[in-house]
């Protein structure tokens, strides 16, 4: 309900991503962690740097893959990115150790799945809505029925196997990002009086989820 009022004010506002057919788009990581699960532990113990390793797509099976580093650094958060083809992909996920090349972001990961023995650890997937404003680069995202599994075989299938939810049922995300300002009018537009701020990961709920724990209530 809270998402349909800030939907009906921003719809008035701004715009839809580009890329956005419909009401929405589905999203499907794969995130990488450690033997050790450090990524998992240095969200939980709030690490200031910190990084997540994924693999993501948009409305599977024919949109093209993207290898994406998440860095969150004294509060802000820092994204790269590199495209990935079928057959590197596959390559990561068996473990084969591919030769460094060109690509900064590729030779990142390479050197963590050498060095730290980065893996597969599950998948998550959810249905989101994007808006876009360019004063301040702003883009707001709903993301709803937040799923994860540790299946990561069936990446590419319709429907994907074991997947449990990771928040309560009606309960789904909003995401403010901007790159130096949030215009007022934007910001009022995002106030209902029953928002709460906090921190989320969704590779972090995730992992809790499919083994059954669950750290946010109704």
């Amino acid at each position: 309900m809270q998402l349909a009022t800030i939907a009906d004010r921003l719809n008035a506002l701004m715009q839809t991503d580009t890329h956005q057919v419909g009401n929405c788009y589905e999203v499907r990581s794969i995130y990488l962690d450690d033997f050790y699960n450090s990524c998992m532990d240095e969200n939980e113990n709030g690490v200031d740097d910190r990084k997540k390793y994924r693999i993501r797509t948009y409305d599977t099976p024919n949109a093209p893959l993207r290898l994406e580093i998440k860095e969150k650094l004294r509060g802000f958060t820092k994204k790269s990115a590199a495209m990935l083809n079928r057959e590197a992909y596959g390559a990561l996920l068996s473990g084969e150790m591919l030769p460094f090349g060109e690509d900064a972001v590729m030779n990142q990961l390479l050197l963590q799945m050498r060095v730290h023995r980065l893996e597969p650890k599950i998948t998550v997937v959810y249905q989101r809505t994007a808006y876009v404003h360019p004063a301040g680069n702003v883009r707001i995202t709903f993301d709803r029925n937040i799923m994860a599994t540790r299946d990561v075989d069936s990446f590419f299938e319709p429907h994907m196997a074991g997947l449990v939810p990771v928040l309560p049922a009606g309960m789904h995300v909003l995401e403010v990002k901007y790159d130096e300002f949030l215009p007022d009018l934007v910001s009022r537009q995002l106030e209902t009086g029953k928002l709460r701020r906090t921190a989320f990961s969704k590779y972090y709920l995730g992992r809790l989820a499919v083994n059954g724990e669950f750290l946010i209530e109704k």
